[in-house]
């Protein structure tokens, strides 16, 4: 699976997957079981590098003292917002507010990403931000997305 980056604004997110095949239902339902897992973890700060106190204890966890103190002292850190996830043709695509979630929150979405292509479908490329010529974004989605909300 390929990653490419365009433009990134953490606050207005498009996703875009293309598929090798126009994904079945079952398809459609790991990816989207995927992305929602992935949001739900951001929405509760999951992705919050500020405080990774096990990964920087490195590989001897044993007896590892956790500081709660010092976890309470981190900031905030949460996704805001997610559409529906959108199937065109070989594409599929889904809008997100990534909010204050650290970088790392694509980390786990990449790595995730390749193994359940890897595993159940063949996802060729995946693209984070932009937008696609032959898809075009409409430019009241995000307004429309909070209008709803």
């Amino acid at each position: 699976m390929e990653v490419k980056f365009r433009e990134f604004n953490p606050f207005d997110l498009w996703i875009w997957l293309e598929f090798d095949t126009i994904p079945s239902i079952t398809e459609r339902q790991y990816v989207e079981e995927l992305f929602n897992s992935w949001f739900y973890l951001g929405k509760l700060g999951g992705f919050n590098a500020e405080n990774f106190q096990v990964m920087e204890t490195g590989i001897d966890l044993s007896y590892m003292e956790y500081d709660h103190e010092e976890a309470s002292k981190t900031l905030l850190s949460v996704m805001h917002n997610m559409g529906d996830f959108e199937y065109k043709e070989t594409w599929g695509r889904c809008w997100f507010d990534l909010g204050t979630s650290d970088p790392v929150a694509l980390d786990v979405l990449i790595n995730a990403l390749r193994q359940l292509s890897e595993d159940f479908l063949n996802v060729k490329q995946m693209i984070i931000g932009g937008e696609n010529e032959d898809w075009k974004i409409d430019p009241t989605h995000q307004q429309r997305f909070y209008d709803e909300n």
